[in-house]
């Protein structure tokens, strides 16, 4: 208003309406969401990659037969890589039930288990696992080569070459469980922080 001799006239200039103090919450909750879902796509992403890593790793290791000979090399003959087959056969169950778990939160905005204890459960099994599948990798990684220096692959080079690309599947799903580690430990951080799994 502009006071002209006493009368009060609209100002020319249209005030700019003050925002609704419950309007830009509102708008940062949605942009959270937002950015949470795609976070939790990611997620996804790497869980579903580790599986699919992890399975072809045991699949592969299951099916190495060098030939039909009795006496030809079987993959439960060596220690190492019976580790190999076990530990990846875990971490793509493992990895299933978080791919169910990442898609109902994708789809519901919520966790299966209670969120403290559900960020606090991935983060601490996804350590646990990328222990075990390097641990399984290495074992399995030693092994192979010492069967390159043996008479075990020159008589049998297709057991050699089948296992080692088992070993080779199970280090990239180590990578990518890796990476979900970092991720779910980025939750974690978040949920100490901000009593929530995502930054608002």
């Amino acid at each position: 208003m502009v006071r002209n001799g006493g009368v009060e006239s609209p100002s020319p200039r249209p005030r700019i309406h003050q925002t609704h103090p419950h309007d830009t919450p509102l708008f940062q909750s949605t942009v959270s969401q937002t950015n949470l879902r795609r976070f939790n796509y990611w997620i996804l992403v790497f869980r579903l990659s580790a599986f699919c890593f992890s399975l072809s790793a045991a699949v592969f290791m299951l099916t190495t037969n060098a030939a039909d000979s009795s006496d030809s090399p079987r993959w439960y003959h060596f220690g190492a890589f019976r580790f190999v087959f076990t530990a990846n056969s875990i971490v793509a169950v493992y990895s299933s039930f978080q791919i169910g778990a990442s898609v109902w939160e994708i789809y519901s905005g919520c966790t299966v288990f209670p969120e403290f204890s559900q960020v606090w459960f991935d983060f601490g099994h996804d350590q646990v696992f990328a222990y075990l599948l390097l641990s399984a990798g290495a074992a399995g990684t030693e092994l192979a080569r010492q069967l390159r220096g043996v008479a075990t692959c020159t008589a049998n080079n297709a057991f050699c070459i089948q296992s080692d690309i088992a070993v080779a599947l199970g280090f990239a799903g180590f990578l990518s469980i890796l990476v979900s580690s970092l991720l779910s430990g980025f939750r974690v951080v978040c949920f100490v922080i901000n009593d929530s799994r995502f930054v608002h």
